[in-house]
This record gives structure tokens, sequence and C-alpha cells, in this order.
């Protein structure tokens, strides 16, 4: 990276020679890697079951662009802008620059835009042409289309998908309107510079897919079309972000993380309740027998969920609320297993019933429901919104997990523990196993969850709820002083992924400095380095966690062998293969950077930090950082930290903000925290919580 120049754009004179690795462009709803054939629509699958997989839809704006007739040399560069969510393609020569750019666009989210605009750069006689030669074909394995009468100049075909979900459900129905793209386009010799506009709105009905045709017609009349996508992505970075000085290695690394994963959700101000959930590749991937068939995992809640929650509210609840559409699914789920309450899909599509192409992938890896609640715990707890139970039926979600345990476990007289038995971990190397320690923890904390919520709501909690969690056994080998991963693990063996080591970082179960290094150093030399690419945070969270920043960081760089450049795409392996634009490794590495480097913990009454940097970073800058109503920035340096809450804005429709301050560790030190007004202490460890402990913001 040159000097000066900006980290948030990724040029090359090249594209990736695997076009795999081509950046993909999403807004939450529609998704297309660039040049791309096909593209996807969120919530459009087809299959039934487990040949359920994202439908594929053809793309009009398969499109690439090449200069005709020019004398001398043609140069060309390939740029992603991440603060706007535009990838560009320019042909430069010494008498014109012709560029081309494509977005999904960020507030109309059923839009899709390509633009051409040709610059003459000297005075010739000839006109400049550009030819554009498209590989689109209306049709599509997954969907049957037909044409459909033109609409307001645009052509226009429907389709609907070929197999429902759950048998005899619905079948998905897409409309597409788009304009004519023709061959070439030429600059006339009297014209210093031309500019053309081609507009993609897919819809579910004839009606949304016209109603954003029209809409986007009109902006691209008024020249704003570009202006308001710009400006929805400019909101989301003012809201939040992440800047680092030192590797501008790791620096370009965050940045890509932060926009991809932001790629794969809806508008702040979307209220459609249209929102499908995060796949392993988002909406850009996840055709049949590709990216995990585009399903939906733990790896939303669990890897995915913890950055966005920690910075944007509204953008949480929509993932909690995509897992309330599906209780009808998982209640299914567990009623075919035997069991009472809800079983959240190991691989979940729109219905929550189980689609995972693999039985025994759903019916073990029951931590999903755990992990599914931990979102909703951490939601509550960083926010003290209980709408989201109340009016937005996320306790049925808490209620329905605890259920199934209670129903799920088997009492042992002897031991006078309850266990979970023939299960998978997040391990997958192993399966029908007794009582994982990672499935066993997270199913405690669901239900001690379940308990609390039950409290504040003034709900009758079942006794069993408590009494399964205080007797949950968590397996803990007394002679070596660390937590084996499943009764009867030998230590030593091979594990595929982090999974063990999750006990401290996320899931916060209580254990000495000397237990968390022995599980760290138990798993860190037996885990598969060809595993899936989240695994190494975790690790690197850990080692942090007991001081160890270069251990953490070495480990951490790890990952950097799963980033394909020049555009900062992820493979699931670090060998290239595996699921692309990897969502769920970004959301790992975006922890260890926020949870990690930073110490943040998100506990019940407080938010905790105990910062430490490592060598290669002189200064990490986490702006947007959301709290009990409130926005705060923070700077950590090598030996301070400085915080400052913003002001909050007098147009904000949310409650008041709760009244916040410091309390630092070793001194016992109280500072208030006042809008706009920094606040800078030595660097140690601490929480941030309500000035009154006793009040809560949001009544009950």
């Amino acid at each position: 990276m040159a000097a000066g120049s900006d980290p948030y754009i990724f040029t090359s004179d090249t594209l990736p020679p695997d076009p795999r690795f081509l950046p993909p462009l999403a807004n939450g709803l529609l998704g297309w890697r660039v040049y791309s054939e096909v593209m996807h629509m969120g919530s459009v699958y087809n299959g039934e079951g487990g040949d359920c997989h994202r439908a594929d839809v053809p793309c009009p704006l398969s499109v690439t662009m090449e200069m005709e007739g020019m004398e001398g040399p043609v140069q060309q560069t390939y740029s992603l802008d991440t603060h706007t969510g535009i990838f560009t393609h320019t042909l430069s020569t010494a008498t014109a620059t012709a560029t081309q750019s494509f977005y999904a666009h960020r507030y109309l989210p059923n839009l899709m835009v390509m633009e051409v605009m040709i610059v003459r750069q000297a005075v010739t006689e000839e006109p400049v042409t550009v030819k554009l030669s498209s590989s689109f074909t209306p049709q599509s394995k997954d969907i049957v289309f037909q044409s459909a009468p033109d609409y307001s100049g645009g052509r226009h075909i429907q389709g609907q998908t070929t197999a429902a979900e759950v048998s005899g459900g619905p079948r998905p129905t897409v409309d597409l309107i788009w304009n004519h793209i023709p061959p070439s386009l030429s600059l006339l010799p009297e014209q210093s510079q031309s500019f053309w506009g081609f507009l993609l709105a897919l819809g579910n009905t004839t009606e949304s897919a016209e109603a954003s045709f029209d809409e986007g017609l009109s902006l691209m009349a008024s020249g704003d079309l570009r202006d308001s996508h710009q400006q929805a992505w400019k909101e989301l970075w003012l809201e939040s972000t992440v800047e680092l000085v030192g590797s501008e290695t790791l620096s370009k690394a965050v940045i890509g993380c932060m926009f991809y994963l932001l790629s794969a959700f809806p508008s702040l101000h979307d209220v459609s309740g249209w929102f499908g959930g995060v796949s392993p590749g988002g909406l850009s991937n996840g055709g049949d027998g590709q990216d995990y068939w585009g399903h939906v995992f733990w790896d939303q809640d669990i890897w995915m969920y913890p950055a966005i929650a920690l910075f944007y509210p509204t953008l949480a609840r929509a993932v909690l609320e995509y897992r309330v559409r599906t209780v009808d699914g998982a209640k299914h789920n567990a009623q075919k297993q035997g069991y009472k309450g809800l079983k959240f899909p190991w691989e979940s599509a729109v219905s929550g019933r189980e689609v995972c192409p693999e039985d025994i992938y759903g019916e073990q890896e029951i931590h999903i429901n755990g992990d599914v609640s931990l979102a909703f715990q951490h939601y509550l707890y960083l926010t003290q919104d209980l709408s989201v139970f109340t009016e937005g039926q996320g306790s049925e979600v808490i209620w329905g997990v605890a259920d199934y345990w209670v129903s799920r476990v088997t009492w042992n007289q002897k031991d006078q523990s309850y266990h979970l038995l023939g299960v998978m971990p997040p391990d997958e190397y192993y399966y029908n196993i007794n009582d994982s320690v990672y499935t066993n923890t997270v199913a405690k904390i669901s239900l001690q969850f379940a308990v609390e919520l039950a409290n504040l709501l003034k709900y009758p909690a079942p006794k069993e709820w408590q009494e399964v969690a205080d007797h949950m056994k968590i397996p803990f080998d007394q002679k070596s002083k660390y937590h084996p991963e499943y009764d009867g693990y030998i230590k030593g063996h091979p594990v595929k992924q982090a999974d063990t080591v999750m006990l401290g970082y996320p899931l916060g179960l209580p254990m000495t400095p000397e237990v968390r290094r022995n599980d760290l150093e138990a798993y860190e030399p037996v885990t598969d380095p060809d595993g899936p690419a989240m695994t190494w945070s975790i690790f690197a969270v850990g080692w942090l966690e007991l001081g160890e920043a270069e251990k953490a960081q070495k480990l951490l760089e790890k990952c950097f062998d799963n980033i394909r450049g020049p555009f900062q795409v992820w493979s699931e392996s670090s060998d290239g293969s595996g699921a692309v634009n990897f969502l769920t490794g970004m959301g790992g590495f975006l922890q260890a950077v926020l949870f990690g480097y930073t110490g943040f913990r998100i506990q019940q009454d407080r938010l905790a930090f105990k910062p430490l940097l490592p060598n290669v970073m002189s200064e990490l800058c986490i702006r947007g950082v959301s709290y009990l109503g409130n926005k705060m920035d923070f700077l950590l340096r090598k030996d301070e930290v400085c915080i400052i809450l913003r002001e909050h804005s007098t147009s904000d429709e949310e409650a008041t903000p709760c009244a916040l301050h410091v309390v630092l560790q070793e001194s016992g030190e109280k500072i208030p925290l006042v809008p706009g007004r920094p606040v800078t202490f030595p660097r140690e460890a601490g929480h941030i919580c309500q000035l009154d402990s006793t009040f809560s913001c949001w009544p009950l």
C-alpha cells in the first residue's frame, strides 16, 4: 500500500485468477459476485429439505467492458471502494477514460446498479467507443422464468422456484426488471463526457419489482441514485469504525472484514422484516452444492453476530427476529426428535425446519440451541431492551430452548449430575459422544438465562430449569487441570477447530488463569492447521486474556493465509478451499480485535475491558461501541486508554440513554462519562456500567 493511500480502497491492475475471489457486492437482500452470471436474493431457496439451496438468479449486469479502436496502450484498474460499496473498472488511454461501476444499492435493497462514464482526455474528432460483452441469459436451473411485458422501458421476466423447502409449502417467486444494455456505448466527437446508468430491480412480487424500478428511475433522473446509496454507507461508517495504526496488512484485513460483514445485513432503516439471516458465504454464494448451500448455521449467532451487536443494536435485533420467525420449524424439529420445546436447525433456511443434507448434524450438533440463546442474552445485556422478548416473542425462544434441554438431559444417580448423551461437539471430528464440554456449558448458560429472564418478566419458571443448570455435568480433569473436550476424550487427540477453548470466550465459564492456560496449551498443538479460518482468532483472544500479546498475534496472523488479494476476500481454509467470502472467519477475526485487544466482555451489569496491544500496533481506535443507549469511542494506546461518550442526538427516537461511569479495577477509581468530554487513564482493566445500578433504563 503506497504511502498516503486510502486503506478503505482495494485496487489492482488485474483480477484474481480464481473468479471465486472476485469481490461480492451485497446489501442484506441481494448478493452478487461481480461479473458472475448468477446472483442470489435473500430467503429465495429452491429444493426440499436437504436439497434446499439458494436459488440461482440470472444477473443482467454480468457485463465486461473494453475499449474499441484506441491507439496506444490501455491502462486498466479494478477498485473496490469500501467507503461506498462501489466496484469500478477503469480503462485509460491518452485520449479517454472509461469507468464501469457496480453497486448493490444500500438504501433501496431491491436494486443493483451498473454505471458507465466516458471522459475525453484530449481533443480529437473521433468517437470513443466501449464494447460491453454480456454473459446474461434469462434462465436458471432453479427458477422457471417466463417473459412478461416490458415495464417503463425495462425488460421483465418472472418465475417461481421448482421445489418448496417444505413439502406442500410455498415456492418463492422472483421478478426481474432491468434496462436493456446495448453491445456498445459511444462518446460522440462533440462530447467531452457522457454517462449511462442501468438498473436491475428484483422483487418477490411484480408490484415490489415495479415499485423499486420506478424509484430507481426517479432517483437516476434527479441525479440522486448513487448519492442515496453512498449516503447509506456513510451512515454505517459514521456509526462505527475500527481503525489502527501499525500493520497495514492487519488494517486492511479489519476494514475488509467490517465491509463484507456489514454488506450481509440490511439497512439501518429497514423495517420490512424480510431479513433472511447470514450464511457462511454471504448472499453472493450458496447455490446448489457450494458454500453450504446458503444455509444459516451457528456461524451467524456465535461468529458474526458479536461484532455487529457491539456496534449496531438495530442490526443485531434483525438476527434475533430471524430466529423468532423460525420458531414453528424449531418446534417441529424438537417434536421429530421426541423432545419438548424448540430445537433450532443446524442448517436453517426460511421455515426453521432442518435442511442439513446429512441427518447426523441436525440430530447431534444440538449446541446450536445454546448459541442462539447466547445471542439473545448478549443483546439484552448490551441494550436492556426487553421489547424483543415481550413484543418480539424472544421469550418464546428462550423458554423453548430451556424446555428442550430439560427434556434432552439424562440424570445419573451415581454422580448426581445431568448429562447430554449422543451429541456432536463443535469439533466435528467426533460424533455420538457424551457430555461435550462446550455443549453442556452453553446449555447450562441458556438455562440460567431462562431463569433470569423469567424473573425479569415475572414469568413462572419451571423449577427444572434451575435444577438442570445447577447439576449439569461440566467435564474437568482434576489431575491435569484442564477441560477434556468430552467424556472419554484422550488428551492429545486431534481436533478440527476451536471447541473447548471457547469456554473462556465467548462462553465466559469461570476458571483460573492456570486452567485457561492449560486448555489453550492442550488444544493448540493438536488443532488441525487446515481447519476453518475462525479457529485461531479464538486462541488469540485466550492468550490476550492471559497477557501474552505477541503469542496471540502470531496465532491471529495465521488468518492472513485465508485472505485472498487484492479484494480481501476470505476462504474457509488456508489453501483457498472451502467456502469463499467466508464471513465466519471474518467474524472471528473481528472478535479477536474487538474482544481480544480491548478485553471487552459483555456481562449482565457491565461492559468489562482489559486492553492490551501487540507490538505491531501503536494505536487502536474503536468508534461507536453501543451500550445501554449510548455510543462510545475508544482510543487504545500502549500505556493509556481514552473513552469519549458521544453527544446524544435530540432527534433520536430511542429512549434516553443511561448515565454511565468507568470503574477501574486496580485503583477502584470511578470516573463519570460526560457526553463530549474525553476520559483518559493509564491502561488497566475495568468496566463501564450504569451510574445508578439500581435503575433500569427500560421499564419492565
